[in-house]
């Protein structure tokens, strides 16, 4: 084996990117400790090896490296400040796998070392199920240079890429960057998506044309299929996911005072889709946006 998998991990947050992601780690002769707010959600992984904690104070107390893979930074603020810092210890090590405000990072990271001598690595991840599945996600990692060797050793098998970007919150500015890129791309997708149903072509061709030309990309290939045929299941990324890292955006540029106006529109795209009831759904529904109001 190609990992260090002496490290006890303990892995919070068994949601559509966490159980892969565990599934990967006990693959590769990693222990793993789990807890998950929903305990039915831990079967698969516990069937797999996972070792079912009853709390993530017992958790923190079995693992080495706690790992978190939460929904926004609420969740992470709260599980970390209203558990972890109170039963952390020195030589252990937080990789949030979370993606989350960079500044409400750092000052996290700075109160739990404060607390409890344990250092943080932020490294959200891009990629989605299929690249956690695959173990060839991209992470982009923000900590100490010490910390982050522990990371990439933990996170082998997850990733294709690990890339330390600097201190601790410039994993969370960069995959902030990266959603700005995503967002913007599956929205100018859906409109030329739309345009191209309405003018009389096959969309279902389109991916196929384009494909290995400069307007392809991994969105493409995966949300305009769905479009063309409206196939919205299973969910595979949520609307409400886009628009919280859309958001996050938005309020670094007002911190940096910087100018994003085709992010921020597309923010209020996001918005205007999920306040529809498509929230929770795949980001392939945007297509729903221009269908013809009859």
């Amino acid at each position: 084996m190609t990992t260090n998998n002496t490290y006890r991990l303990g892995f919070i947050g068994i949601g559509l990117m966490g159980k892969p992601m565990v599934l990967r780690l006990l693959d590769e002769g990693f222990s793993v400790n789990a807890w998950n707010r929903t305990p039915e959600k831990l079967q698969e992984v516990i069937k797999a090896g996972a070792i079912a904690q009853s709390s993530i104070h017992a958790l923190v107390g079995q693992s080495d490296v706690i790992l978190l893979c939460l929904a926004d930074t609420a969740v992470v603020k709260s599980v970390v400040l209203n558990h972890i810092i109170t039963s952390g210890s020195t030589g252990k090590l937080l990789i949030d796998l979370s993606s989350i405000d960079p500044e409400v990072t750092r000052n996290l990271a700075q109160q739990l070392f404060e607390h409890c001598q344990m250092d943080w690595v932020d490294a959200p991840v891009s990629g989605g199920v299929k690249g956690a599945e695959l173990g060839n996600l991209a992470i982009m990692a923000g900590g100490k240079p010490e910390a982050i060797e522990i990371a990439r050793e933990v996170l082998r098998p997850l990733y294709l890429q690990l890339t330390h970007m600097g201190d601790v919150g410039s994993g969370q500015v960069t995959k902030i960057c990266n959603q700005m890129i995503v967002s913007c791309n599956v929205l100018v997708i859906t409109e030329m998506m739309a345009l191209a149903k309405q003018a009389g072509v096959d969309t279902e061709k389109i991916p196929e044309a384009l494909k290995g030309g400069f307007a392809d990309s991994k969105p493409l290939q995966i949300v305009a299929p769905e479009m063309a045929t409206e196939t919205f299941e299973p969910v595979k990324w949520r609307v409400k996911t886009l628009l919280k890292d859309l958001n996050m955006a938005v309020d670094l540029s007002a911190r940096e005072n910087a100018s994003i106006p085709i992010s921020a529109l597309a923010a209020q795209l996001m918005q205007l889709h999920g306040n529809q009831g498509f929230m929770e759904k795949d980001p392939s529904t945007l297509i729903n946006l221009y269908k013809k109001q009859s």
